[in-house]
């Protein structure tokens, strides 16, 4: 592209069709006529003429150019996955937005590599957060108001050869859902755990198929897990003490030939926290502190686990990136109180 400064009325009666505004332009009574990176047509060189001998900023795209707007837009189709639908220009930016509830993941190699590539600028929300259908997850915007043509089939290229997109939004499936609790409750503490579990259970899609409330002792533990493993995708074993080895949670999982994934978590709080397998379903461990609480590290890591996918010691340990859960880390957690996010409207 080539910038120029002319008066408004020279580039009018010139004709110049298809250059681009660098800079709002106003008419003699200080009205603004034509936008910065509005392109140029017949309709807006009329109004240019009602804006005298005044200096003006334009651009004059080369052939190879694309304006902004359409490279943003070509980009954000190339980046955009499953479960993700693209919102504008907006000041020749693109909003991308989830489409369904579920969890977001990005491929942040590949955002680094886009964003390498000159006036190439993609900007996404973190990796594995939960989120709601309308939730903006990402942007993308193309700096220059035009870019050569091959920096855009580069980013389109690079997305091709690296699985097709940069993020998605990966669905929660349907769970059968156990639960066994080991704490001495009164009722009304009782109600409020059962609250709690059926709240999120219903919020992922999935079912509760049992509560039960057992003696803490091994023998207990085990009898419940052996009749609840069965009929469940996900089994839930809240209360007792994870840092104790003769917990009976703990010692249960080597009477049902369970294997532990991980045992604690980098991440404060919710350092008090395992993860293991029997067979199939995951078993997570749910320390006292909790059991009623709607922003616990189990609920970091039970968003994984409900999109079906097999959590892993290395997915846990990844956590630690970002694992000091202060106040401000409140928006990584499910809003387990909404199913809709009206974000994309604000």
């Amino acid at each position: 592209m080539r910038a120029h400064s002319l008066p408004a009325e020279e580039v009018a009666r010139q004709r110049r069709v298809g250059w681009v505004a660098a800079e709002d332009i106003r008419n003699t009574a200080g009205k603004r006529i034509i936008k910065k990176g509005q392109i140029l047509d017949d309709d807006a060189l009329e109004l240019l003429e009602t804006a005298g001998d005044t200096e003006i900023h334009v651009v004059e795209p080369f052939d190879e150019d694309m304006h902004e707007d359409e490279a943003g837009r070509r980009v954000a189709e190339a980046v955009a996955g499953d479960g993700v639908r693209i919102k504008g220009p907006a000041q020749s930016r693109y909003h991308l937005i989830a489409d369904r509830k579920g969890v977001l993941e990005i491929d942040q190699e590949l955002v680094l590599a886009l964003n390498r590539i000159e006036s190439m600028a993609v900007f996404t929300h973190l990796n594995r957060l939960a989120v709601l259908p309308g939730k903006i997850i990402a942007g993308v915007k193309v700096t220059p108001l035009t870019v050569p043509r091959v920096n855009v089939e580069a980013a389109e290229d690079l997305v091709a050869r690296n699985g097709g997109s940069a993020l998605r939004i990966v669905p929660f499936q349907p769970m059968r859902v156990g639960v066994i609790a080991t704490e001495g409750l009164s009722d009304k503490l009782r109600e409020r755990f059962e609250r709690s579990i059926y709240q999120k259970m219903r919020w992922y899609g999935s079912t509760v198929g049992e509560i039960r409330f057992v003696a803490a002792e091994v023998g207990a533990v085990v009898a419940a897990m052996r009749d609840l493993l069965p009929e469940t995708d996900i089994l839930l074993i809240a209360g007792g003490n994870t840092i104790d080895p003769l917990d009976p949670a703990y010692l249960a999982l080597g009477e049902t030939e369970g294997r532990m994934i991980h045992f604690g978590a980098p991440s404060h709080p919710g350092s008090m926290f395992w993860l293991a397998e029997v067979g199939r379903v995951p078993v997570f461990n749910l320390a006292s502190c909790s059991m009623y609480s709607m922003s616990t590290f189990a609920d970091m890591v039970l968003p994984l686990v409900m999109t079906g996918q097999r959590v892993t010691e290395e997915d846990i340990d990844q956590f630690g990136y970002g694992g000091l859960l202060d106040r401000e880390m409140h928006f990584r957690f499910p809003p387990y109180d909404q199913d809709v996010s009206d974000e994309e409207n604000e």
